[in-house]
Formats: structure tokens, C-alpha cells, sequence
């Protein structure tokens, strides 16, 4: 495993404030994040630190850019309610944090507990620069299940032995797929490793008797995993920062960009149990089909006792993400209600998938370049901020007639149409303040379906329904769950079928949507909705801040 490489990482330093007295439940926590690279000589634990709120808190993160690449962060899931310019993304909500300079996010965390992520939204950065966010309940208010005796955060990511950078540049310029990474990781450690005897893997020591909260982040670039613990059953009790009605199960599925909570009994008497991470893949797609792996250690088991195995679903075990991805509902209690929209003002229909360009330098794609699309449009990412575009009202940088249906109406999970190729734009579907949304996401089956996992920025969404196949438009709209669909801002459009979400429009900005395979994203399966102003005193985007970083 050992290797010399050089990566982006964090130093950290927080400083937390309270501006009223102890007894109000309202703080603001001041981070900052210094971005630099190390060079590495074996496999080492990259993650950033982990961010700590509680619902209602403001917070502030300093990012100053120590690296000779430019530089933004995503808050992944945070609602940025009218705080766009503080989402992330480059060049579609800020211009990138150039070298030697930096920027402070500055946000309110708005009706939102749970975990979520944070990670490098330019490049491949986030392979290396990311971590976690927890949202604490606010002060007295208890969880909707019973505390945990400990929480702890757990993130499953990707190694490379190569820089990413040079990884997808590579691949660009070959107009060919990139190289898979080189191991999996659980909270930093691959596991095991038969040439770094040093990499023993992440320990989580228990108690008999006690009750852990997990909360797993899947910080991977490319690949969804399952996650077990053998000899215990996980009880999911939140997904993407919302509560779900708990249920128990052996594997959970987890997607680039997703979170989930679960609830570990320690009811064995002692012993070390193993801990897996293992890629799901469905289609003829090549993946890094290594095993990440950790260790549950139960207190006074001795050194020499032999860890407990389990064996991980086949990488293809689509009935085993079915299963998961299906049990998925939300709490809908009193507290925590499911507002799903019951009308729909604009109802869409999006073809996520693939498609060939030609690319006369491609010499290895012979003259074609693989590209990826959102309704046969292929993204161009702008050289200014959409967000400073529409809120300065600049002319010539985005349009506003992103189709909201596919061009050309095909069998889209059967035979592909002769004409592979798409167009580019930068394009972006316009939104009247508060309406509401209804947008189907069908897989096209055009070099290869393949699971979509679909991040949205700015909203959370209902999932509302899902199916294999062509989404039939009189049928399958009668099967909608419209009581208790889980609630998310990242979803999986499955391999050769579709998956139906909703949501409300009543965050003014522009607000990225995009595959969080990064692969894809750097393909162009991304575009953005733009959500106008409301009437009311809080239904406006706020005017940018005076350190916003220039392009």
C-alpha cells in the first residue's frame, strides 16, 4: 500500500461563542479550516474534523486556501435558507476561494438535527477534503428514540494510492472512464492490509448491555456501499438529518453524499465482532471491489480472541438495496410531520444518463469522449457564479429553457437510439417562489444503466415513489406514497428504472442538482434550478457578502 502522494487536507481550529446568556438556546460557532497539502509515504486517516451545532445555531467557518488549487466547500444538506452564497459550490453559488485567499460561510442551521457532511465542492478535492456535521437537538429537546449510552461518527470513503487530480485529468483527456480507487476506508483505515502492518483498522470498543448511535457518512467519490456489523442488527432511526420510523436490519445501503443513523445494541457477552464496507454496483461498471473493514470490541475481550466474520452482500445484491431503500419512511408524527405537497405546479420528467461526443484528440476513445446528461443536456460550468449572475442580473452567463422533458422520447431502459450524442449548455429551470415540484428521474439504459445517486442542494425532497422499468405517467402515479415518504436530499435513481420525488420551491437562489458520482458530475450530469424571490420580508435572497471571492 505504501505510495508517495500528495494530498489536500484540513488543519482545524474552533472557537465557539455564545452570545446570550446559557439558559437561551442560541449560539454562534466560529470554525476555521486551514486547506493544505501534505505529502504521504503510506495510507494515513485524512479525514477533516467534524462540525458540532445544535438546531437553530449560526455558524461561521473561516476557509483560508493554503493550496495551489482553487478551493470551496459544500455543506452537504444544510438547508442555506436565503443564504446561498454560502452553499459552496463553484461556480454556481461563489467563485472558488483562489490561493492565499479566503472566505467565511456564514449560515443558520433552520429546522434541521441529524448528521449531514461537509466536503470540497471543485475538482476531485473532496476525495480528501471532507467530514462530518452533526446537529444536535435544541438544548432539552430528546431524541424520538431512546438515547444512546455513546454516538459516533463513522465515514466511509474512498483511498487512492495516485493524486484524484491527476486521476481525472488523465481520463479526460483520453475521453475514457477514470481509474477505480485503490481501497475503501472506514473512518480513515482500510482494515487489514497483508503488506502495512501498521493498518490494523478502526476499533469502536463497546460495552455489554449499552446502545451506540452510528452516524455513517458515505464521503466516497464514486461508489455506493453496504455497511454490517457481524452479529448485530442495525436500527435505522434517520436518513440525511430526518427521522425515520426505526427499523431493524443486517446491511445498510448508503450512497455518495448520504447519511444514516443507527442504533447498535451491544447485546453479545464479549468477543470482537468484524465491521465490513463493500461497494454496490448492479450494472457492467468496474469498481474498486475491496472491503473495508473495522472491528466492534467488546470490553475485557482479550487480543487473542478470534474476531466474529460476516460476509458482505455480493457486490450486485440489488434485492439487498431494494430491501433497505424500500423500509425507508418517515417519522410523520406530530413533531416531525411529513409536508409532502398533495398539488404539483410544475411537473417534470428528467432522463439522467450517458451519452458519446466527439473528441477529436480522444485518441484512446477513438475520436469520442464519454459524456453524461440530465434531458440529453450535457452541463457547462460557467467562468462567473450563477448565483452572482442572476442576483447582479449579468447577462450571457446562464439561460433559463432547461427542457422539463426529454428532447426525444425513446424506450429509455431498452434498445438505445442510434444518435448517442448530446448538447451542452448551461442551463437552468426556472421556479416561482414557494411552488411546488414534481420531477420524475428516469435511467436510460445508453452504454449501461447504472444506480444515479442524485444530490439536490438548497432542499430537502420526498421521495414519493420508485420503480424498474419506463415510469409509466397514467399508472405508476396511483402507487405514490403521499402519507409518509422518507425525506432526503440525496436519492438513488436505480439502475434501468426510476425513482419520483417532491418538494416546495421556498428557498430563494440557484441551487445545483447533480450526480454525486463524481465521475459523473465531471461528465455533466448536473444543472441547476433557479428559485425567484417571494413577496414576503423573509422570501428574499440575501445580498451577497462583502468577502465573497471574485472569479
Amino acid at each position: 500500500m505504501a505510495s508517495s502522494s500528495s494530498f489536500c487536507c484540513l488543519g482545524f481550529l474552533c472557537l465557539l461563542v455564545c452570545l446570550l446568556p446559557a439558559s437561551v438556546d442560541c449560539m454562534v460557532r466560529h470554525y476555521k479550516f486551514n486547506v493544505s497539502v501534505i505529502s504521504v509515504f503510506t495510507l494515513i486517516d485524512f479525514r477533516g474534523p467534524t462540525l458540532y451545532a445544535r438546531e437553530d445555531d449560526t455558524v461561521l467557518v473561516k476557509v483560508v486556501n493554503h493550496v495551489k488549487y482553487n478551493v470551496s466547500i459544500h455543506w452537504h444538506g444544510i438547508r442555506q435558507i436565503r443564504t446561498g452564497w454560502a452553499d459552496g459550490p463553484a461556480y454556481i453559488t461563489q467563485c472558488p476561494i483562489q490561493p492565499g485567499q479566503s472566505y467565511v460561510y456564514n449560515f443558520t442551521i433552520t429546522g434541521q438535527r441529524g448528521t449531514l457532511l461537509w466536503h470540497a465542492h471543485i475538482l476531485w478535492l473532496r476525495a480528501t477534503v471532507h467530514g462530518g456535521i452533526v446537529i444536535l437537538p435544541k438544548r432539552g429537546v430528546p431524541y424520538p428514540f431512546p438515547a444512546p449510552h455513546k454516538e459516533v461518527v463513522v465515514v466511509l470513503a474512498e483511498w487512492w494510492k495516485s493524486d484524484t487530480e491527476a486521476v481525472i485529468n488523465e481520463a479526460t483527456k483520453s475521453g475514457l472512464a477514470p481509474n477505480v480507487s485503490d481501497a475503501h476506508t472506514i473512518n480513515g483505515h482500510p482494515g487489514p492490509v497483508s503488506n502495512c502492518a501498521s493498518q490494523g483498522g478502526f476499533t469502536l470498543p463497546v460495552q455489554s448491555g449499552k446502545t451506540y448511535m452510528l452516524r455513517l457518512i458515505n464521503a466516497a467519490l464514486n461508489e455506493e456501499l453496504f455497511f454490517k456489523i457481524a452479529g448485530h442488527k442495525l436500527t435505522v432511526v434517520e436518513v440525511d438529518a430526518t427521522y425515520v420510523k426505526p427499523f431493524k436490519t443486517d446491511t445498510v445501503l448508503i450512497a455518495p453524499g448520504q447519511t444514516t443513523n443507527v442504533l447498535v445494541s451491544a447485546d453479545q457477552s464479549s468477543g470482537k465482532y468484524l465491521v465490513a464496507a463493500s461497494p454496490f454496483m448492479d450494472a457492467p461498471i468496474a469498481v474498486d471491489n475491496k472491503t473495508a473493514t473495522a472491528t466492534v470490541s467488546y470490553a475485557g475481550t482479550l487480543s487473542t480472541t478470534q474476531t466474529t466474520l460476516t460476509i458482505p452482500p455480493p457486490k450486485n445484491a440489488t434485492a439487498v438495496a431494494n430491501a433497505f431503500t424500500n423500509s425507508l419512511r418517515s417519522l410523520n408524527s406530530k413533531k416531525f410531520p411529513a409536508a409532502v405537497p398533495k398539488t404539483v405546479d410544475h411537473n417534470l420528467f428528467f432522463t439522467v444518463g450517458l451519452g458519446i461526443n466527439p473528441c477529436p484528440t480522444c485518441k484512446a476513445g477513438n475520436g469520442s469522449r464519454v459524456v453524461a446528461s440530465i434531458n440529453n443536456v450535457t452541463f457547462v460550468m460557467p467562468t462567473t457564479a450563477l448565483l452572482q449572475a442572476h442576483f447582479f442580473k449579468q447577462k450571457g452567463v446562464f439561460t433559463t429553457d432547461f427542457p422539463a422533458n426529454p428532447p426525444h422520447v425513446f424506450n429509455y431502459t431498452g434498445t438505445p437510439p442510434a444518435n448517442l450524442a448530446t448538447t451542452k449548455g448551461t442551463k437552468v429551470y426556472r421556479l416561482a417562489y414557494n411552488s411546488t415540484v414534481q420531477l420524475v428521474m428516469q435511467d436510460t439504459g445508453i452504454i449501461s444503466p447504472e444506480n444515479h445517486p442524485i444530490h439536490l442542494h438548497g432542499f430537502n425532497f420526498f421521495a414519493v415513489g420508485r420503480g424498474i422499468g419506463n415510469y409509466n405517467p397514467k399508472t405508476d402515479p396511483k402507487k405514490f406514497n403521499l402519507v409518509d415518504p422518507v425525506e432526503r436530499n440525496t436519492i438513488g435513481v436505480p439502475s434501468g428504472g426510476w425513482v419520483a420525488i417532491r418538494f416546495r420551491a421556498d428557498n430563494p437562489g440557484v441551487w445545483f442538482m447533480h450526480c454525486h458520482l463524481e465521475i459523473h458530475t465531471t461528465w455533466g450530469l448536473k444543472m441547476a434550478f433557479l428559485v425567484d424571490n417571494g413577496k414576503g420580508p423573509n422570501q428574499s435572497l440575501l445580498p451577497p457578502p462583502v468577502d465573497l471571492p471574485k472569479c
